[in-house]
C-alpha cells in the first residue's frame, strides 16, 4: 500500500480530506460513498466537489485548482471528465497503469507532490471478477472507445482477454487506441472495426461490453441490436444511472450472464479510498451502500 499523509482531528481520529474535479458533476455519488467508508473506518474523512462548471472554471485550470488543493491541506483528488488528460502535465509522478493509458482519475498530494494514477481500469477489472467470475475471455467486443472505454479495454486485456475488438462511431478514435493497447499487449489481438462490423464479430465472441453514453438517463436505448446475442454470451455495461439499463435488463432475459455498471463504480471509488487513506475498504460494504443511494435517488426522483 502507498504510504499516506494524514492529519489527526480533535476527535484523536486520523484526518482526511479529498476531493473531486470535473464538469456536471454536483450529483456524484462518490462523496458519501467516500465518507460513509470512512467513517465505518474510523476515519474523519471530508470530500468535496469541485464542480468547474458551478465554479464557472474552463477545464484548463485544473493545474491552479491542484495547486490550491495542496495549499487547502488537500490528501488527494479525484478527476474526471473533461480533465483525466489535462491534468497530467501538471503531475510529479505517474504510475506505470495510468501512464500506459495516458489518463489519471485520481492525484495524491505527497509531501507537495502530486502522483497520478488510475483507478477506472482496476476498477473495472475487480467488478468483473467479482461480477462474472470464471467469464470466458476468448474474444469480447466493446462498444466505445473514449475516456472509460479506454481504461475498460486496457482491463480488458490485462485480465487476460486474448482478442478485443472496438467499435467506435469515431473509427480512428478507435484504431488509434487499437494501436496504441496492441503496443502494450503484443501477445494479445486488438482490432478496430466500423459499427456495421460489430454483427459479424458478435457471432463468435465470448462476451460484450457497452462503454458508450448509450443507456444512460439522457441517452436511452440499446448500442447494439440485443437479438444479435446469445444465451451463452456475458454482457457487461459501465453505465450506472440507471443501474439496470435497457440492455442489461433486455440481456438477462436473453440468458446472458451480465455485469452492471455500478460495481466498476464502486471497485473505483474503493481503490481510491485505498491510495488516499492506506486503508483497505470492504468494497461488498460499499457496494452495499452504493445501491442504498440508487434507490434513494430513484424515490427522490420517480424513476422505478
Amino acid at each position: 500500500m502507498n504510504e499516506t499523509a494524514e492529519a489527526t482531528s480533535p476527535l484523536g481520529k486520523p484526518a482526511y480530506l479529498v476531493g473531486l474535479i470535473g464538469e456536471g458533476i454536483s450529483a456524484s455519488l462518490t462523496p458519501p460513498m467516500h465518507e460513509r467508508e470512512g467513517e465505518a473506518n474510523g476515519l474523519r474523512y471530508v470530500y468535496r466537489i469541485l464542480d468547474l462548471t458551478e465554479l464557472g472554471l474552463a477545464p484548463e485550470t485544473v493545474g491552479t485548482l491542484l495547486q490550491q488543493a495542496r495549499t487547502m491541506g488537500y490528501n488527494g483528488l479525484n478527476i474526471t471528465h473533461p480533465c483525466k488528460q489535462l491534468v497530467l502535465p501538471f503531475l510529479d509522478g505517474i504510475s506505470d497503469d495510468a501512464r500506459r493509458l495516458g489518463a489519471v482519475n485520481t492525484v495524491l498530494i505527497r509531501d507537495g507532490r502530486f502522483i497520478g494514477h488510475n483507478t477506472d481500469h482496476s476498477g473495472f477489472a475487480a467488478a468483473l471478477a467479482e461480477g462474472l467470475p470464471g467469464a470466458r475471455k476468448g474474444k469480447v467486443v466493446q462498444l466505445g472507445a473514449g475516456g472509460a472505454g479506454s481504461a475498460v479495454a486496457y482491463a480488458l486485456l490485462k485480465s487476460g482477454v486474448q482478442t478485443l475488438v472496438l467499435s467506435e462511431v469515431d473509427r480512428t478514435r478507435a484504431q488509434e487506441r487499437a494501436g496504441s493497447l496492441a503496443a502494450v499487449f503484443p501477445d494479445q489481438q486488438v482490432v478496430a472495426v466500423s459499427a456495421s462490423d460489430v454483427e459479424d464479430q458478435l457471432a463468435d465472441a465470448d462476451g460484450l461490453v457497452n462503454a458508450t453514453p448509450i443507456g444512460m438517463h439522457s441517452h436511452p436505448g440499446v448500442p447494439v441490436d440485443v437479438d444479435l446475442l446469445a444465451p451463452r454470451q456475458w454482457v457487461a455495461d459501465v453505465v450506472y444511472r440507471p443501474l439496470e439499463t435497457e440492455l442489461i435488463g433486455r440481456a438477462r432475459e436473453k440468458g446472458c450472464a451480465v455485469l452492471d455498471g455500478g460495481r466498476m463504480a464502486v471497485h473505483q471509488a474503493a481503490d481510491a479510498f485505498a491510495l488516499f487513506t492506506g486503508v483497505e475498504p470492504d468494497a461488498a460494504r460499499m457496494r452495499r451502500h452504493f445501491l442504498e443511494l440508487v434507490d434513494a435517488e430513484n424515490l427522490r426522483t420517480g424513476v422505478s
